[in-house]
């Protein structure tokens, strides 16, 4: 009975190192590590206290929208107008705010700008059948123009009578000096984490990715859900626009520009499958960290920032060609 037990815990022990020295996380992580102790030897400004703010600070408009992002890749789906969602819903905020309203109606306005975005993406997709890549290239575009028109094209620096309080909640510290976007990045992480790995609303979005006409047929409400992950990604794009204007003070209608490379980029890094069917928060948070430390080493490296969309082009390649190997070896 005791060789039993103690073979059956070996061999757990053996499928668990198994499982992550094969997880595409945890490699990603180990970059990380590795470059964050290779630029503190190489270069003096690295490991500064000011420079680790300054990266963590940055990293998280990228990781919470890749939060949402990671859910559409689930599914099998994509969004690509999440820059230009930040943009309306940043504009909405702000031309809200300057015209006298208080931050909560901002807020509010802002928010359901977000969820009437995708709404209409999740219809579309779901219930017209019109491609993911279609509808939400689309409304990039869209959305932009839109923000345009909203502020007549002129940077909005100036947001009534609450101002400071949108400055303090984007730029400020409330917590042990942490700086509040990273704090807002950590709450939205644990919830989609526990989302996807503790509820039947996760296990849905992996078995829609994984095979949908399966989960259709096992009683999966499928078309309810993509309206409702499309809805996510938007909501995570306008929660980034908010807290990115009072970070930065001001809006302008470039704001967010490029930004869907970046997302996909941390969400696909991260090890969520674009095929659908693979993804975790904290694989979005890693994915989103390696990039933000690309960039950032550019510069102290004395590397042309146009090199930026190099690296993590081919940082996308890489992680997909890792994925494709995996799949092949587990084929086997």
């Amino acid at each position: 009975m005791t060789t039993t037990l103690d073979k059956a815990i070996g061999q757990k022990q053996q499928n668990w190192q198994t499982s992550v020295l094969n997880s595409q996380t945890f490699w990603v992580f180990a970059a990380v590590v590795l470059a964050c102790l290779f630029l503190s030897f190489a270069t003096d400004s690295f490991a500064t206290p000011k420079n680790l703010y300054n990266i963590t600070r940055n990293v998280t408009f990228v990781a919470i929208i890749a939060l949402g992002m990671t859910m559409v890749i689930i599914t099998g789906g994509i969004d690509l107008s999440v820059g230009s969602v930040l943009c309306l819903c940043s504009m909405i905020l702000g031309v809200v705010m300057h015209a006298g309203y208080n931050i909560e109606i901002g807020i509010a306005a802002s928010i359901l700008t977000a969820l009437i975005v995708g709404a209409f993406h999740g219809i579309l997709i779901a219930y017209i059948g019109l491609p993911p890549f279609v509808v939400t290239l689309g409304t990039l575009s869209v959305a932009r123009s839109l923000a345009m028109v909203a502020s007549g094209n002129t940077v909005v620096f100036e947001f009534g009578p609450d101002h400071e309080k949108l400055l303090s909640l984007g730029g400020g510290a409330w917590l042990f000096g942490i700086a509040n976007p990273v704090l807002y990045m950590i709450v939205l992480a644990l919830v989609t984490g526990f989302m996807l790995r503790w509820t039947r609303f996760g296990r849905y979005l992996y078995a829609i990715g994984g095979n949908e006409h399966a989960a259709t047929l096992t009683g999966v409400p499928v078309k309810q859900i993509k309206v409702a992950v499309y809805m996510i990604s938007s909501l995570t794009a306008g929660i980034a626009g908010i807290v990115q204007t009072g970070w930065l003070g001001a809006i302008t209608t470039n704001i967010g520009t490029g930004l869907e490379l970046q997302v996909i980029a941390a969400a696909v890094i991260g090890g969520a499958a674009l095929i659908g069917g693979t993804g975790t928060a904290i694989g979005a948070l890693i994915g989103a960290a390696l990039i933000e430390i690309i960039r950032n080493s550019l510069g102290l490296l004395g590397i042309n920032a146009f090199w930026q969309g190099v690296f993590i082009g081919s940082a996308i390649l890489i992680a997909v060609l890792f994925d494709r190997i995996r799949n092949l070896r587990l084929n086997k």
